[in-house]
């Protein structure tokens, strides 16, 4: 039996069966989700990070025992502990739990636990997934659906990462990274794209589609498939879905498309676009048009937000409620977010770490800046990603007119011999390049940048940190800035 073979076969215990859980590493993102979540209903929550934070803090507001440091004591009176792929066998807490026969689980099956009596809208896809998971639980709040939530960053005017709420419907973004995705049971499963990644973990390309063909095998016989008709790879799991007899709903600028879009204004920080829907998606059988209008800019997020409405439409929600409550989506944390201005330059930040999503991050900041230039500090994420894509990052980084490339954000993974950032800027063609001194990368920037001009910090690892820093250097008198980290 195959690894995804074996966690398709997952049955999440029920909230009773956990007993106390304990999160190690309960500051990040995934895991701070979960144990919110949990605190919600009633399951007492204890969990250790290296690190205090503000996520932390506010768990244990809520009633979490949280440890500052990971200590074997730290896993006494537990009766579940909860992992993620990042937490090392090696770790003193884990250790202890495997030693005291303690249940561990992935984080990824203690999500599958929380969400197993409701109603699961579970978001897949290589890029796309947390704003379109904060798009719809926003769109379901706004429209009056109480939705529990989980996603990958903290939802603008929510204000949180998840959530417990009372409708017996569960939003939760589905991360494929590790196929953990495999382990949720999705009543409704969009997939906004699908592109080789995570290699590091799949191997090939076919593996990934493989993976992705499984989670869509997962519906039950009356679940739905909302997926984005744009992309190859998304289409195709549509095309193979629905020849198995599971009901699609196809989205996007695609002549076809169950819900298309008609290109509209998608210029400067708002988009704006004409929503068709075909005859027999709604309950009338009659075809309709909507104006679907967003506080977000670029054409990714008028797909994003028509996913979010192929979900409104398989769960019953009134359109016209659902297109008013995405209307005042402002964005999801690290999604082309907003982190200051100074002398007339405005500074973003952009979580994208693949090149089609850097390709994205940069055609809205294109369409925001207009004539102005826009400058971007790019920290590569992992070393087998930037080993297999390090031209096309290039390619895609290109669509900037400066771009200062930091040395590669590690993560979960050891180096790799011969894998530098230099791989990707021997191929880049616009000015600046490899910037292994960030302060000096920073002022550059800075002093390259001019009213009306864009700053985009993109990248996964901690390149959000040189947002305020780049922020303070455009508004400190000429002098240079100081120092941030080198």
């Amino acid at each position: 039996m195959t690894k995804e073979e074996a966690v398709v076969a997952y049955h999440p215990p029920t909230l009773a069966e956990l007993g106390r859980v304990h999160f190690i590493g309960m500051g990040g993102a995934g895991m701070s989700a979960i144990a919110r979540i949990m605190l919600g209903q009633g399951v007492p929550v204890s969990g250790s990070d290296a690190k205090e934070s503000a996520g932390l803090a506010q768990l244990g507001m809520l009633g979490a025992l949280v440890h500052i440091g990971q200590a074997a004591e730290h896993v006494s009176g537990v009766d579940t502990v909860v992992v993620s792929t990042a937490i090392r066998e090696s770790n003193p807490e884990l250790t202890a739990a495997r030693a005291a026969g303690l249940r561990v689980l992935h984080r990824s099956q203690a999500l599958a636990a929380a969400m197993a009596e409701d109603t699961v809208v579970a978001v897949a896809g290589t890029h796309g997934k947390t704003t379109t998971t904060s798009m719809i639980t926003v769109m379901l709040k706004g429209a009056g659906v109480d939705a529990s939530f989980a996603v990958g960053g903290t939802v603008q005017g929510l204000g949180v990462n998840a959530g417990h709420g009372a409708a017996g419907v569960f939003v939760a973004e589905a991360d494929e990274s590790d196929a953990s995705f495999l382990n949720y049971r999705p009543d409704i499963a969009v997939v906004t794209n699908l592109e080789a990644d995570h290699l590091d973990h799949y191997g090939t390309a076919e593996a990934v589609f493989a993976a992705f063909g499984k989670f869509v095998e997962l519906l039950p016989a009356d679940g739905t498939l909302v997926a984005c008709a744009d992309d190859a790879g998304s289409a195709a799991l549509a095309a193979a879905a629905g020849a198995s007899g599971k009901r699609c709903l196809s989205y996007g600028f695609a002549e076809g498309a169950d819900i298309r879009l008609l290109p509209g204004d998608a210029d400067g920080l708002h988009s704006t676009a004409t929503l068709k829907l075909r005859a027999g998606v709604l309950p009338d059988g009659t075809e309709e048009s909507f104006t679907l209008r967003l506080q977000v800019p670029g054409n990714h997020n008028l797909n994003n937000a028509a996913a979010a409405l192929g979900v409104a439409v398989a769960l019953g929600v009134d359109v016209e409620a659902a297109l008013a409550a995405l209307a005042t989506f402002s964005g999801a944390a690290r999604r082309f977010e907003a982190k200051g201005e100074g002398r007339g330059v405005s500074v973003y930040d952009d979580y994208a770490h693949h090149p089609t999503e850097v390709t994205a991050a940069l055609k809205a900041a294109r369409s925001v800046a207009g004539d102005h230039k826009v400058h971007v500090l790019f920290q590569p994420h992992l070393f087998s990603r930037t080993a297999e894509f390090a031209g096309a990052f290039a390619q895609a980084l290109d669509l900037a007119d400066t771009v200062a490339v930091l040395d590669i954000y590690p993560a979960r993974e050891d180096p790799i011999a011969g894998v530098t950032s230099e791989l990707i800027t021997n191929e880049l063609n616009s000015p600046f390049g490899y910037a292994p001194d960030s302060d000096a990368a920073v002022q550059r920037l800075v002093d390259g940048a001019a009213a009306g001009d864009i700053i985009l910090t993109i990248g996964a690892g901690d390149v959000t940190e040189f947002g305020p820093a780049l922020v303070a250097a455009l508004n400190k008198p000429a002098g240079g800035t100081e120092g941030h980290h080198g």
